[in-house]
């Protein structure tokens, strides 16, 4: 086991002009932690893997494994495993010899390679199926055999490239917590590649966000969640999404539709300091709630999920938006409710000229929450 280190590490690709595919990454995973590397297609999170990998050339910066610089060490000579999404089996030979091969080519002994295989197979519950090739097994049972071959080579590092993009959504979610629990066993510094922010957020020690190659922020599931750096970590984390919108600062706080929303002094100082009229404001759908004040949604789409609903909709300038309510609360598409602010002490203010947080986060809470009532009292 060891720890990384991306100490301003730059993939550059030619062109006019070049692209950066991966900017002056800077990032330390210590010893045994899982990280995730999370953002949109094209944010650079399979590049970084592949430099750390071995697969892609570092043109800016160095990586280092443990205390070792291994920015020009061949992939072979890295001590790393790597799971790819597409699982990557020789289907001409069984389970054992797939997830044995590594070691047969370092020239270790049967017994050893038998006995290795064994025990990573009962880690991972595939001993039924160590005779069987790849094409009698399920998506499932492949992604745990290439996960097999990976940890009987003991490596010090762990490689995960989008390893469950293609299972079934059931499969997924327990694939996951499967892979999270026994890197917790095992104790192997992982560093796990995923498009999908709620797999981060359920698997991650960490989670680093990039965006267009730039690290926007790495840090635990939870404080990503509730305190982003900037708008995208804001938007980008978080099922469904955080709304986001343009709103014109008041002198207690910000305007939403008839309400004001008060935000604490520091924030406003802080507003003022920089010349701002209006900021990016964020609420959570959770944090909405409907009542007969607040600003004016017409449902587009209500989302029933058994004990809670997602109202989608619209507001008077065309803004997204997304409310979790109670699943009994019963809408209809086209009809017009009015949302406001739960509590205050979860909204989040940024800058809207440079997107980033200000500094002093949180806002006051409301004296009294909105009036509340029944479905038919909540439709205009």
């Amino acid at each position: 086991m060891a720890q990384v280190e991306y100490d301003a590490a730059s993939r550059v690709y030619p062109g006019n002009p070049p692209v950066r595919a991966v900017d002056q990454l800077s990032l330390k995973i210590t010893d045994g932690e899982f990280l995730v590397l999370v953002g949109p297609s094209g944010s650079g999170k399979s590049t970084a893997l592949r430099m750390l990998a071995g697969l892609e050339d570092i043109n800016e910066g160095r990586i280092l494994i443990g205390d070792r610089d291994v920015t020009n060490v061949p992939p072979k000579n890295r001590d790393i495993a790597m799971v790819f999404q597409s699982y990557a089996l020789y289907p001409h030979m069984t389970v054992a010899d797939n997830m044995g091969f590594a070691l047969k080519l370092r020239g270790v002994n049967k017994t050893e390679i038998a006995s290795k295989v064994r025990e990573a197979a009962g880690l991972l519950d595939l001993e039924k199926y160590l005779d069987r090739k790849p094409k009698a097994l399920s998506g499932g049972q492949r992604q745990r055999v290439a996960m097999g071959r990976a940890i009987v080579r003991e490596p010090s590092v762990f490689l995960m490239d989008e390893p469950l993009s293609n299972l079934d959504a059931k499969l997924r979610v327990e694939t996951r917590a499967n892979i999270a629990e026994l890197q917790a066993r095992l104790g192997t510094t992982t560093v796990y590649v995923t498009h999908d922010q709620v797999e981060a957020m359920t698997m991650g020690h960490r989670v680093a966000v990039l965006k267009d190659g730039l690290l926007q922020q790495c840090d635990t599931p939870r404080t990503l969640y509730d305190r982003p750096q900037n708008v995208f970590v804001a938007g980008f984390m978080g099922s469904p999404a955080m709304n986001i919108m343009q709103l014109p600062l008041a002198s207690d706080g910000v305007k939403l539709g008839e309400t004001v929303v008060p935000l604490t002094r520091d924030v406003l100082s802080e507003a003022s300091s920089a010349g701002l009229s209006s900021v990016t404001f964020g609420v959570r759908p959770e944090n909405l709630v409907l009542g007969s004040t607040g600003i004016p949604v017409t449902v587009d789409l209500v989302e029933e999920l058994g004990a809670d609903s997602y109202v989608h909709g619209h507001g008077p300038d065309g803004e997204r938006l997304v409310i979790r309510t109670d699943a009994r609360v019963q809408l209809s598409q086209g009809a017009v409710v009015r949302a406001t602010v739960q509590d205050g002490d979860h909204v989040h203010v940024f800058n809207s000229e440079t997107g980033e947080r200000l500094k002093a986060s949180g806002a006051v809470t409301p004296d009294s929450s909105p009036a509340a009532g029944t479905a038919a009292s909540l439709i205009k």
